[in-house]
Parts: structure tokens; C-alpha cells; sequence
């Protein structure tokens, strides 16, 4: 498989981006497909048990997303937090840039805050509040650019799996948007967890896949997932995040531990603890699609992406779902 960004590229209509989830979860259309045989089927979300065999183990990132993107009172500076450094005081993106250059002080979410200083290489800000920021009723959901449209009311909850427990996200596992609880309920299930980083907002910049670096994340598997992963016929991933810490792992037996991960799975990567993903539809060369052309093979791939863009499946964080077998 080739590590030229642009050969995972594809055009989609702007009209397949879903810019709001559907009434309902679970209502999501599912497509299937089937690594073995080459084939894809259309199912609905709510015939994912169908798919769960015996001695399956789904694995799902109860991460919770935070409010982490605040506005200066007159809305020309906007911070989105995404790695609490210590008290009051976070990593996070800015703009514009020339108002948020080191140094530079402001009023923002109902505090002061100064920039200390700027990472040369990515242009992230280290930012120290003057008292920490309220971000649950200050704060804004970080809702994906591409949706071009403010975050409100629904988003709180929307935005959010039904079992997020654990806060730290600053992007949704979106994979596990669809889940109810009465469906989760009847399936086997663990958690890791990994606090999704912006790097899920960030285009590749290097034509050579290889030279592209991931931002860090935190990840957590506890003893009861490592119990329940190893004593497993087949594990489902639900979602790239979760795949994304079963493969940060060395083969051999899942041990509990805490870690942060850099990983940017690309072609000729050697999976060792995934049996199949649950995913939805990612964008254009971009980190995720490179991932599932990994996982699936690009020409399965690009014939599955091929099928839904025809049959208008719904795309992105509050579209339908992939899964591969």
C-alpha cells in the first residue's frame, strides 16, 4: 500500500456531511464489510448484534468530551484547551496569532488569561489562567470545524457516548455515538480509555505519510479490560481511539497500565490485538482514513467509501457507521 497522502484522497458532496445526529441512535445505517470474502452488505446499527459471535469482546473508549474551546467576551479570541498541565494552566491551539503571541494577556471565560509560550513546531500555547477556567458552564462543546456551525444545547449531549465516563476528550469517539444503553446492554463490553487529542483535527502536512508525528495522547486500560480482552475469542474495536490503545500495546497478553501514545498506524502496520472495527466515515486524507485503509486494505476501502458516497450514506462525527470483519 502506498504512503502517498494524496493517493487517500476521494471526493465526497458536501451534502453526505452530517451536520446533526439523527433523532434517534441506534437509527444509524451500518455497512458491512467483510475483509474474508471482499463483500459489502447494508445493515442498520441496531443489527450489530447479529455480527457478535460467541466469545466476542466489544472494547469501547468511555473518554468524556469536555467543553475545551472558550471565547474571549467579544468573540476575536478563541482558545481550545486540550492538556491540563497543572493548576490553571493548560496546553492549548489559539487564534488569531497576533493576538495570542507570548506574553499577551486577556479576559476569556470569565477569567484572565496569558499566553507563557508558543511550541515553535506546531504553534500550540501554554496558557496560565489566572483562576481556572468554568468550563462546563462557560466553555463550548468542540464540535468538528467542518459541521460550520456554532455548538448549542444538544451538542451537550449529543456529542457524547451514552457511557463516557471519564473526562478528558476534546473530540468525540464517534464510533460510539450510536450505542444506546439498552444495546450495549446486551453485549459483551469492556473500556479503555484515551482522552482524544486535536490531532484529530489537524490535516497531514507531509506528502510522505512517514514524516507525519501524531500529538501524544493518555490512554488508560484497567484490570478488569485486560482480563476480559485476553480471555477473548475476538475483540471489536469500537472506534479508531480504541484500536489506537489496543495497538499501542506490545504482543502477548493485555496488561493493565497507563501510558501515552503517539501512534499514526499507516500502511504495512502488523495488527496484533484487533479482530475487527466498528467506525464511521472518516475524511480524506486524513490520519483515520489512512488508518482503516491499514486495517482493511486501500482497495477494499476505496470500494466501501465508493458504495456509501452512492447510496448517500451519512458522514463524519454524527454520520453512520463501518464495520469490518
Amino acid at each position: 500500500m502506498s504512503t502517498q497522502l494524496s493517493d487517500y484522497d476521494f471526493h465526497l458532496p458536501k451534502e453526505l456531511i452530517a451536520s446533526r445526529p439523527l433523532p434517534h441512535r441506534a437509527d444509524s445505517r451500518m455497512l458491512v464489510v467483510d475483509r474474508a470474502q471482499g463483500t459489502l452488505s447494508h445493515r442498520t446499527f441496531r443489527e450489530l448484534p447479529d455480527f457478535v459471535l460467541g466469545g466476542d469482546q466489544l472494547v469501547l473508549n468511555n473518554s468524556r468530551v469536555i467543553p475545551a474551546r472558550l471565547l474571549s467576551p467579544d468573540g476575536r479570541i478563541e482558545l481550545l484547551l486540550f492538556h491540563k498541565l497543572g493548576p490553571a494552566r493548560w496546553r492549548a491551539f489559539a487564534r488569531p496569532g497576533k493576538r495570542t503571541r507570548q506574553g499577551n494577556s486577556f479576559l476569556i471565560a470569565g477569567t484572565k488569561a496569558e499566553i507563557e509560550s508558543i511550541d515553535e513546531v506546531d504553534g500550540t500555547r501554554i496558557v496560565r489562567f489566572h483562576d481556572e477556567p468554568d468550563l462546563e458552564k462557560l466553555g463550548h462543546m468542540p464540535i468538528p470545524p467542518y459541521l460550520n456551525r456554532e455548538d448549542d444545547e444538544e451538542d451537550r449531549v449529543r456529542y457524547q457516548t451514552v457511557y463516557a465516563s471519564d473526562s478528558g476528550s476534546v473530540a468525540a469517539p464517534t464510533a460510539g455515538l450510536h450505542f444506546t444503553p439498552e444495546i450495549l446492554s446486551t453485549l459483551p463490553h469492556a473500556f479503555v480509555t484515551l482522552h482524544v487529542g486535536p490531532g484529530t483535527f489537524l490535516p497531514v502536512r507531509t506528502e510522505n505519510l512517514e514524516e507525519h508525528r501524531m500529538h501524544g495522547e493518555d490512554y488508560h486500560i484497567g484490570p478488569e479490560t485486560s482480563e476480559r480482552i485476553n480471555s477473548a475469542n475476538r475483540t471489536i474495536a469500537v472506534g479508531t481511539t480504541t484500536l489506537r490503545v489496543l495497538e499501542s500495546l506490545p504482543p502477548g497478553p493485555i496488561l493493565p497500565r497507563q501510558g501515552r501514545t503517539e501512534i499514526f498506524i499507516r500502511p504495512g502496520f502488523q495488527f496484533q490485538h484487533t479482530g475487527a472495527l466498528l467506525t464511521n466515515f472518516h475524511l480524506p486524507k486524513s490520519t483515520l482514513f489512512v488508518l482503516v485503509c491499514a486495517f482493511a486494505g486501500s482497495e477494499l476501502m476505496r470500494n466501501a467509501y465508493e458504495e456509501a458516497i452512492g447510496e448517500k450514506y451519512r458522514f463524519f462525527s454524527y454520520g453512520d457507521c463501518m464495520l469490518i470483519l
